[in-house]
């Protein structure tokens, strides 16, 4: 039975190295177009996310299951993308980038189909693949371009008034490789617009925006065009701008009119404010009169009074004195009684301040009070909690002590048992 295994083991190992050989006399024919390695004639073309095939094949085919497989990528370090030796895929030597996302096609090995299959395609895949199999003077490349795409979006962004127009914004996100913005009317024609912004993120997505100024037409039907040649993708977005929006022409023939009217405004609100100005002047100034005339009456009065008086002591008769001093008296009377009045408002309001002082001063003294208190009170607290704590503490204490006491009593009343039955086994 050892021999018979020892046979096909052996067996086995014979015809691997004679397919070993076969495929290397094979390959010495390469050179004369009898066999070799194909790739694509084109680009391969992934959109962000997808799995896609990298083409490889022997032509013609051969069996290449249990030879030496490497896809490599030059610009990479290791440069290894996915390697495959006696069987089994060799996953140490790949790029860490590549970890988990490549893979070959273990059932058409035998029909000499080496593609690689690349799974969840990312930007930083794009670059050149090389299929090469050790030993050999033949091998292939297949280039990888990684595309994104987005539709665009379009806005209003403002009005153009020197122009009558309307200024539209296109903006489309998530791009690659870098895309061109056109904008296009109703009727297909390219409109001249503002040049292109770029940005670039940080997964090396491009974000793209475009402004363009349109005016009223018959057909108000814009279009923002996305496209990018190299993934062959367009994306595309239309706007219909209401005619509403075109009427700012007249706005602008408006603006002088509207500028005189507002001049004129401003100059009637500033002819008012000067007459009412020189009103609350002349107001004030009858008022200072009325005040002199007052005074001056008043001192009149005064001045009669004195002469009166000096009549009456030359010896002459009075003939008007009576009712000129009852007038003076009522006048005098009069504003005594004001000035008193006032005094007495004066003094009354006087000692409702006080009053109110003193009340402040109370409310004050009673809120020092209560904060005293406050402290005092939350000082007790804070003793009265220590006390809490000491208190705890002694209890936890006496227990303790009563544990050991109870234990010592304990192990006497033991000791004294033993020693009584002791004494009595003696």
């Amino acid at each position: 039975m050892m021999l018979c295994k020892t046979d096909r083991l052996m067996f086995k190992c014979h015809l691997k190295a004679l397919s070993v050989l076969v495929f290397h006399l094979l390959l010495l024919h390469f050179g004369r177009g009898v066999a070799r390695l194909t790739g694509p004639s084109q680009p391969v073309i992934a959109t962000l996310g997808d799995d896609i095939i990298l083409p490889c094949h022997l032509d013609p085919a051969v069996d290449a299951s249990g030879f030496t497989l490497e896809w490599t990528r030059p610009d990479l370090n290791p440069r290894f993308v996915h390697v495959w030796r006696d069987g089994v895929e060799l996953v140490g030597k790949k790029h860490k980038y590549f970890e988990g996302r490549t893979s070959l096609f273990i059932d058409e090995l035998k029909n000499g189909n080496i593609s690689l299959k690349l799974s969840k395609v990312k930007v930083s895949d794009k670059g050149r693949y090389r299929c090469f199999i050790p030993g050999a003077e033949t091998q292939s490349f297949a280039e990888l371009v990684v595309g994104s795409v987005s539709s665009p979006v379009i806005k209003l962004a403002g009005v153009d008034r020197d122009r009558g127009g309307v200024i539209l914004r296109c903006e489309s996100k998530g791009w690659c490789p870098e895309p061109e913005v056109f904008w296009l009317n109703g009727e297909g024609n390219l409109l001249s617009a503002g040049p292109t912004e770029t940005v670039r993120g940080p997964e090396g997505l491009y974000t793209v925006s475009s402004r363009v100024t349109v005016e009223k037409r018959h057909n108000n039907n814009f279009t923002c065009r996305v496209q990018q040649k190299n993934i062959n993708q367009t994306r595309e977005t239309h706007i219909i701008v209401s005619d509403d929006f075109f009427m700012f022409p007249f706005c602008n023939s408006a603006v002088p009119i509207i500028t005189g009217l507002a001049v004129i405004l401003a100059g009637i609100v500033l002819i008012l404010t000067i007459v009412l100005f020189v009103w609350r002047k002349n107001r004030t100034n009858k008022m200072r009169n009325y005040t002199v005339k007052s005074e001056r009456g008043q001192n009149g009065n005064d001045t009669e009074l004195q002469a009166l008086s000096t009549e009456q002591k030359e010896g002459e008769e009075p003939l008007t004195t009576p009712t000129v001093l009852e007038k003076n008296k009522g006048g005098e009377k009069k504003t005594e009684n004001t000035l008193n009045q006032q005094l007495q408002e004066e003094q009354q309001q006087s000692e409702e301040d006080e009053n109110r002082l003193k009340t402040m001063e109370q409310e004050l003294e009673n809120m020092n009070k209560v904060e005293n208190k406050h402290t005092e009170l939350q000082e007790l607290h804070e003793v009265h909690q220590k006390k809490q704590e000491d208190l705890q503490e002694l209890k936890e204490k006496i227990e303790t002590t009563n544990k050991e006491l109870l234990r010592i009593r304990n192990s006497q009343s033991f000791f004294q048992l033993v020693s009584d039955h002791g004494m009595q086994v003696q």
